[in-house]
């Protein structure tokens, strides 16, 4: 591997380059996309990049410490490639992305020069525009504990450990009747109480939208049917007998922790926290001191 950084840099200096760009994008659902701005297609590794995607790359912004790398990539869309639908999907969302400088006269001297996922998604014109986000990213979003009544874990992840899969907490069935891809119905729903998917997930594993999924806004029995419906549409070709899962929600409160779910032992909220109306109370001799009105 050394020997080839250094035939890679040799190549550099000497002032007459081969050299192109390589981008491998991998999706969530493993799906990966190889891209080359070389006239002719290239290989290595394994991975095979094409050269007919119309895929470019804006200057790399990186530099030393923690700040985050950015660059921009542009590419055209089409059925062999990127396709509009999946971007509408959000298939491509948070996808994993490594750049690499090859010489395309012999890929094995090449320097991967960025490696992060894809932030902000636009498209426009047949064409797609995407933020590439380094791997420092991460290093943005807010840590530590935070002390609130509510549970803060995820139902079924870390510091949750409840085992989703339990019997009585999913539900795979056939799509009897949906509208606008986003309100599903079914004539029962038999075994659980109206409510119980509230806040959970509906998870598509059949047919075009396979492995998309929807948080659940409502659970409820309306003209003796059952209707499920989410936040927003499942953005991909959904047709009734298509397959999907139900998994049961959870309001992040004690008690649906202990009742619903039996899992208090891992309960992650502060139920017994003072209410800021309590913290702000002045001192009271007698009667309760709750922080509400005298009267």
């Amino acid at each position: 591997m050394a020997e080839l950084q250094e035939a890679f840099q040799a190549h550099i200096e000497n002032g007459l380059t081969t050299l192109c760009r390589c981008w491998l994008i991998t999706r969530k659902d493993g799906v990966t996309f190889g891209f080359t701005d070389h006239d002719c297609a290239l290989a290595f590794d394994g991975l095979a990049f094409k050269a007919d995607s119309g895929l470019s790359a804006l200057a790399l912004d990186q530099s030393t410490g923690l700040s985050v790398d950015n660059t921009e990539a542009l590419g055209a869309l089409s059925d062999a490639a990127v396709r509009e639908e999946d971007i509408e999907s959000g298939r491509f969302d948070g996808a994993d992305v490594q750049a690499w400088m090859v010489n395309w006269a012999d890929p094995s001297m090449r320097w991967l020069q960025f490696r992060g996922s894809i932030g902000e998604l636009r498209r426009k014109g047949g064409a797609f525009q995407a933020e590439l986000r380094g791997l420092a990213e991460a290093l943005n979003r807010p840590l530590g504990r935070i002390y609130q009544k509510a549970c803060t874990a995820v139902l079924g992840e870390a510091g949750c450990l409840f085992d989703l899969e339990k019997p009585g907490y999913t539900e795979t069935r056939a799509i009897e009747a949906v509208e606008e891809a986003r309100v599903f119905s079914w004539s029962d729903l038999n075994g659980f109480e109206p409510g119980w998917f509230a806040r959970g997930r509906l998870t598509v594993t059949s047919g075009q939208a396979f492995g998309l999924w929807g948080s659940i806004k409502q659970d409820r029995v309306e003209n003796g049917r059952r209707i499920v419906e989410l936040w927003e549409p499942i953005r991909d070709g959904l047709v009734v007998g298509d397959q999907i899962k139900l998994t049961a929600g959870c309001d992040k409160l004690m008690g649906t922790c202990r009742l619903k779910f039996n899992n208090l032992a891992n309960y992650q909220g502060f139920p017994d926290l003072p209410s800021e109306d309590w913290v702000a109370a002045v001192p009271k001799r007698d009667g309760s001191n709750s922080g509400g009105s005298r009267r």
